[in-house]
């Protein structure tokens, strides 16, 4: 029912009878610089120190040379499912938020200030975006920011 098939023994291509004869060549030979030592390095000479890159009028204070950071929110604050208001003159909207020695205070347009114990500066930071300018005084940077 079932028939056999034989196979012949075929006998090696010729590709492989060049790999054969390639492997058989190669079998004993060690790679050129193969176990050697290798080459001492050269002496390189220092290279000179250089103070900073950045010319003085381009250089911007680090977070400890600052006494705050200030941004503005134009729309109402949310926090914890309660809209923030001014605790004098009832706004809610429009604030200035700043950031100094770990505590954040609210602005209203009308100059009242409360802190707001439930923000931080990692909120701040997450909230904020890149400064554009740094100012000498806390009332250059509300002019900056028009208030």
């Amino acid at each position: 029912m079932f028939h056999r098939i034989r196979r012949r023994t075929r006998q090696p291509s010729e590709t492989q009878r060049q790999f054969a004869e390639l492997h058989a060549r190669l079998q004993n030979q060690v790679p050129p610089g193969f176990g050697a030592r290798p080459a001492e390095p050269e002496p390189v000479a220092p290279a000179n120190v250089v103070d900073d890159f950045l010319p003085p009028e381009l250089r911007v204070p680090s977070h400890d040379q600052v006494d705050g950071k200030m941004m503005p929110w134009k729309q109402p604050l949310v926090l914890d499912g309660e809209m923030v208001a001014c605790a004098e003159c009832g706004t809610y909207r429009d604030w200035l938020i700043l950031s100094t020695r770990g505590q954040i205070w609210l602005r209203c347009r009308a100059g009242h200030q409360q802190q707001e114990t439930r923000l931080d500066t990692a909120w701040y930071n997450r909230n904020s975006g890149p400064a554009d300018a740094t100012h000498a005084t806390f009332e250059d940077g509300l002019c900056h920011l028009g208030y």
